[in-house]
């Protein structure tokens, strides 16, 4: 009863997060278990669909091969058929296996810290807090103009550094402006006090403007 009861609770908590948290709502549940109580997110981004475009095409080309290669060969022996059937069937199950890498690849902004998760059977992930980044570059290739997708590299003050270059960014025009706010914080509005003062110095310059200008008129 117990167990039951911890987690009811545990789903009305995340239940909850989600609800106060866009961004968290759509990671999935074993990303979610990495995040801290009340850590909010500021960036959620899944890798780009463009990582997968090497993958895809070698599955179609291999398909492509094995029916020109079966329409060429004899008949007798079929042996020859059933290896490239194999081939192209371990090429077929590399590429569902890096869905799942790509599904699970996920990069994480916060209000502490950055996040970075892979992998599959052995699920990892790397963490950087915000306060240990000192700069970030943001590049972008020819194909990332066309297709939409970035890299980030980041630098710390420490040597060793579990996350440095981040790839396959989707949206990273906004997302490069998002993450500079959570880094390097948004600047400082001013105080109301100095917007009148600038008001003031902005007439009395205004007026001075006048002054001379009617003086040359005068002439």
């Amino acid at each position: 009863m117990r167990g039951a009861s911890t987690t009811g609770s545990s789903r009305a908590e995340l239940a909850a997060a989600d609800e106060a948290d866009p961004g968290r709502a759509m990671l999935p549940r074993w990303v979610k278990r990495r995040l801290l109580a009340g850590e909010r997110t500021h960036v959620t981004a899944q890798r780009h669909w463009a990582q997968l475009v090497g993958t895809v095409a070698g599955v179609v080309a291999g398909f492509a091969a094995v029916l020109w290669l079966g329409s060429r060969l004899p008949l007798d022996p079929p042996l020859l058929r059933d290896v490239l059937f194999l081939a192209w069937v371990v090429l077929l199950a590399r590429a569902v296996w890096h869905l799942l890498l790509w599904r699970n690849g996920w990069f994480i902004a916060t209000d502490k810290r950055l996040l970075l998760t892979r992998g599959v059977v052995n699920r990892r992930t790397a963490m950087m807090p915000l306060s240990k980044v000192t700069d970030m570059s943001y590049n972008q290739s020819v194909p990332g103009r066309l297709l939409g997708y970035g890299q980030f590299v980041l630098e710390s003050a420490g040597q060793d550094q579990a996350m440095r270059r981040i790839d396959w960014v989707p949206d990273p025009d906004e997302k490069y402006r998002d993450l500079c706010e959570v880094i390097f914080g948004r600047p400082a509005a001013p105080s109301a006090a100095a917007v009148r003062s600038r008001r003031r110095r902005g007439s009395r310059v205004g007026r001075a403007l006048v002054r001379l200008a009617r003086r040359a008129a005068g002439r």
